[in-house]
Parts: structure tokens; sequence; C-alpha cells
């Protein structure tokens, strides 16, 4: 969620009861950082659960601006690392998500590691080359991830209402699983919640969740809208049921 601090309380207000009735799938808010302490108290005592939309790597430091592992953890259980638009607009390479992983796995948080490849590395055939590149660049060295999460997120989907195809994604995704096998062993990479994101909508949600390699979805725009993210999340766990 991109909104204001009254904008993203407002909108949990309205979502929270609904969203609380819903058992059997996981659900995560991540608001700004401004939000996070307003809405993690507006779901305290939910089964929500809150995360946040970045993370910098160094415990502590002359980093102004910059909000640290040690702050995050006292505020919310998970963390979104390597969006497209942090690698895009922030220049954060496959070293810099790697640390920022290592640095929220140190203090307990679960990172949402989010991968994918630009239309035009999608159109010339490097799917499984960007996508393998950033998968192994991110996870190089770490040894233990039991609670990471990752998003397969194609550059060319997020926020264009051109999402992948249920096919296409859970092709991609399938080879992400593979390498997750190939990194660490098979039983990891089948315990590794594998999710898509990019132009998930509650028309479109139920095409993503009936394939065999999705585990759920990470949802941008449509999260900003009430009624369709309740839809998604019923949706989601209808199907999965």
């Amino acid at each position: 969620m991109n909104t204001t601090l009254s904008e993203a309380t407002a909108l949990v207000r309205t979502m929270r009861a609904e969203l609380d009735r819903i058992n059997n799938v996981d659900k995560v808010l991540c608001p700004p950082f401004i939000s996070l302490a307003a809405v993690g108290e507006l779901i305290r005592g939910s089964s929500i659960k809150l995360g946040a939309q970045n993370i910098y790597f160094a415990e502590k430091g002359a980093y102004t601006g910059e909000i640290s592992p040690l702050m995050l953890a006292e505020l919310c259980e998970f963390v979104i690392i390597g969006h497209s638009e942090r690698r895009r607009y922030f220049n954060e390479t496959g070293e810099i998500v790697n640390q920022k992983i290592q640095a929220a796995l140190k203090v307990g948080l679960k990172p949402i590691l989010c991968i994918g490849e630009r239309l035009e590395e999608n159109e010339t055939g490097r799917t499984e080359e960007i996508v393998t590149g950033q998968l192994q660049s991110s996870l190089a060295g770490i040894d233990q991830i039991n609670s990471l999460v990752i998003a397969y997120e194609p550059v060319w989907a997020i926020g264009t209402g051109r999402a992948a195809s249920g096919g296409q994604a859970n092709e991609t995704i399938g080879l992400i699983r593979r390498n997750m096998a190939k990194l660490y062993d098979k039983e990891t990479a089948q315990n590794t919640r594998i999710l898509y994101g990019g132009s998930v909508t509650a028309d479109n949600i139920a095409e993503f969740i009936q394939q065999s390699e999705i585990d759920g979805s990470l949802v941008g725009g449509a999260s900003l809208k009430a009624n369709e993210f309740l839809s998604i999340v019923k949706q989601t766990a209808e199907i999965k049921a």
C-alpha cells in the first residue's frame, strides 16, 4: 500500500473485520513506514500480519533517513526486499538485496524477496537468465531461509494492467522452485512460498491461484480498494481450501 497515514488507517478499519474472518490464508498488510505503528495497533489481536515495504541493511550508523532492521523488528513481522522499483529507481543491486535479506533474517524479520524481468528481457527470451541470476545473487551465502517468501513480479506487469497469464506465471515460478532445489534442497524448495505479483485484480486472481506452483499473490494497486482486495483474499481462501 502507498497511502497517507489517514488513508491507510481508514482502509484498514474498513477491511479489518472481514479480513480477520478469513482463516485459511495468511494476510499481510505492508503500508508505508509512517503508517506501520498505527496499522499495527488497528490489527492487534487479529489474524492479520504486518510488513514493511523496505529495509536498510545496517543495524546502526550515520544513515540519515534510513530505517534499520532493529527499528523494524519492533514494529512488524515481514519486510519486502528487492522490489523492482527499488532496483530501478534506487539502483539496488543483487549484492544490496542480499545484504538486506541477511540483515532482516538476523533480527527475525521474514523477507519477501521480489524478483522479475523487464519487458525487453522477457521479449528477448531472457526471463530464465534474469530471474535465475536475481535469485542466486539475492541468496548468495545464506544458509537458513525457512522464513523466506519469494514474489515473482515481472516488471512489465507491475501497475500496467498487463498481467502475465496464469500459465506464464506458473512456468516461471516453477523455474524459481527448481532453482531453489539446486541452491538448497527439494524440501526447502517445496516449502518456500512463492507468490505472483503484477496487476493482480479480483477479476484475474483465480487464474493465478489455481496454478500448481503459485502459493499466493503480492497485491499492489488493488490493495487500495477495500472491496477488491477483500474479494482477492476471499477467492484465494476458497481455492486454497
